[in-house]
C-alpha cells in the first residue's frame, strides 16, 4: 500500500491554509486537515517550549513525498518544520483509490 498520512505542525491557521492549498494546488495531497488549538510542548535549542500550534494532516502517496517534503520545507515558517509520513496499511478501498487517483500525475 502506497497511501500516507503526513503528519505536519504549523505555527498559526492561516499558515496551516496557505501550505494544505498548496499542497492541494500542486497535486501532492489529495486532502488536507487543519486541526487549531493545540498546545505543544518540546524542547528547542535547550529551552523547553510550550506553544500553541496547528495540526495539519495531508493524505497523499508515497511518490509525492519527497516533494511534499520539500514544498512544505519552502512554504514554512520553522528553521525544522514537522514532517512525518505514516503508512496507511488498510481501509476503505474506494477512499484509497480516491487518495491515488487525486495525488496521480
Amino acid at each position: 500500500m502506497d497511501v500516507r498520512l503526513v503528519y505536519m505542525t504549523a505555527d498559526s491557521r492561516d499558515e496551516a491554509r496557505s501550505i494544505g492549498r498548496a499542497l492541494l494546488e500542486s497535486k501532492l495531497a489529495a486532502c488536507v486537515n487543519i486541526i487549531d488549538n493545540t498546545n505543544s510542548l518540546y524542547m528547542w535549542d535547550g529551552t523547553l517550549q510550550d506553544d500553541q500550534e496547528v495540526i495539519v494532516i495531508a493524505k497523499t502517496n508515497e511518490q509525492k513525498l519527497p516533494a511534499l517534503i520539500d514544498k512544505v520545507k519552502a512554504l514554512h515558517s520553522y528553521e525544522c518544520p514537522c514532517v512525518l509520513s505514516i503508512p496507511v496499511d488498510s481501509g476503505n478501498p474506494e477512499f484509497l483509490a480516491w487518495i491515488r487517483d487525486e495525488t496521480s500525475g
